[in-house]
C-alpha cells in the first residue's frame, strides 16, 4: 500500500512538474516572437541613413518622414531575382 501512495505521489509531482514547463516554454515563445517582429521593423531618413528608429516619424536631423527600412535579406533577395532575370 505504500508503494502504490509513493508511485501515486510521484506521478503527480511529474505531471506538475511537465505542465509548468510546458506554460513557461509557451510564455517564453510568445515574448520572443513579438521581440523579434518589433526588432525587424525600422525606420530611417533617406538622406540620413545613420538616423535609426522602431517606429514611424521625423528625421531628428531634417525633419523628412523616416521610411521603412529594408533588411539585408531582402535586398539580397532582390538582387538573386535580378540575376535570374538576364
Amino acid at each position: 500500500m505504500k508503494n502504490v501512495i509513493a508511485m501515486a505521489s510521484l506521478c503527480a509531482a511529474l505531471l506538475i512538474s511537465a505542465g509548468t514547463q510546458t506554460v513557461r516554454a509557451q510564455t517564453k515563445t510568445k515574448a520572443d516572437t513579438a521581440k523579434n517582429k518589433m526588432s525587424k521593423v525600422q525606420y530611417t531618413c533617406p538622406m540620413h541613413p545613420d538616423v535609426i528608429s522602431g517606429k514611424p516619424g521625423k528625421c531628428s536631423k531634417c525633419g523628412m518622414t523616416l521610411v521603412k527600412k529594408e533588411t539585408t535579406k531582402k535586398k539580397a533577395d532582390a538582387a538573386k531575382m535580378g540575376k535570374m532575370k538576364m
